[in-house]
């Protein structure tokens, strides 16, 4: 009887657990996630519910690959909003970058891919290093948008972001600890980058890439781009969201942006550094309004 209690108890905490993973494992399901490549082998993942297609095109990474692991679980957490009304497909950068690519070279690749997948004009989201593409994609082939989101980016770097990424790139490419470079641009509070930069260093050759080539002739062709003599060409209905507090892209960077075009917007959120201008709660709102009515949400 004992036995046959302790069969049941064990078989109930079975089918407990086997629940809970597949609750887990199941969390995106219903975004129907799919992964593959566009022309001139750039990675995409796609997921939504939607039938219209919204393309972002991703952050700085060391990789160009789909970001796997956790940081597959940060992103697709991140997008689900977006994903809740648009078919979203997060790009990253082609593979076998060569060393001296150009901005406008990576923003051609783009304009192929997009539309050899699509046929058509998109809506484009451009987060941090992406928002590098989209302004240069918009300056060279404005035909592949519909709307331009850019966050955390404008028509230049940062200073203190182009510096930090060619330290990074620099020791990267010399094998060197490298990751720490970024700590100042990555947390809004200088003391707090102080106090993760030593962490930052120490986790370094964990998360360092094999082969960091591409990333660093990415990294040079972001830290040569500039289209401020061109902002008046571009005519994409833009919306701009910058973090008030912003060390990698300074909001004055942004208003310079948003003042030279002729149909852009901005939205600040003042308390926010790089980081948390992507995950502010109103960030998804102030995207999916302004796709679709070209404003950003009202409080």
């Amino acid at each position: 009887m004992a036995d046959t209690a302790a069969q049941q108890a064990a078989a109930k905490r079975e089918r407990s657990d086997t629940k809970g993973k597949a609750n887990k494992k199941d969390k995106f399901a219903h975004l129907n996630v799919e992964e593959g490549t566009l022309k001139h082998g750039l990675p995409y993942r796609a997921l939504g519910t939607g039938d219209e297609p919204l393309v972002v095109l991703r952050w700085f990474t060391d990789n160009h690959t789909n970001p796997e692991g956790w940081e597959r679980t940060v992103e697709l957490k991140q997008l689900a909003p977006l994903a809740e009304r648009y078919r979203v497909h997060a790009v990253n950068r082609a593979p076998g970058m060569a060393d001296g690519t150009t901005m406008a070279q990576i923003a051609e690749q783009h304009a192929e891919a997009l539309a050899d997948r699509f046929g058509g004009p998109v809506h484009i989201l451009g987060t941090s290093s992406g928002g590098s593409v989209a302004m240069q994609l918009a300056a060279d082939h404005p035909q592949v948008f519909r709307r331009m989101v850019l966050a955390m980016a404008g028509h230049t770097m940062g200073d203190e972001a182009r510096a930090a990424q060619l330290k990074y790139a620099q020791a990267s490419e010399a094998g060197r600890r490298a990751l720490h470079h970024t700590a100042r641009i990555s947390f809004k509070s200088a003391a707090l980058a102080r106090v993760a930069a030593p962490l930052m260093w120490l986790a370094d050759p964990f998360v360092r890439p094999k082969d960091p080539s591409d990333m660093v002739a990415f990294v040079r062709a972001e830290a040569a781009f500039d289209v401020r003599d061109r902002l008046a060409e571009i005519r994409v209905p833009t919306l701009v969201i910058a973090g008030g507090q912003d060390r990698a892209c300074p909001p004055e960077v942004c208003r310079r942006t948003v003042e030279g075009m002729p149909d852009a917007q901005l939205v600040v959120y003042e308390k926010a550094g790089h980081i948390g201008t992507f995950n502010n709660p109103r960030f998804p709102r102030d995207v999916l309004s302004f796709l679709d009515t070209g404003s950003p949400a009202r409080d």
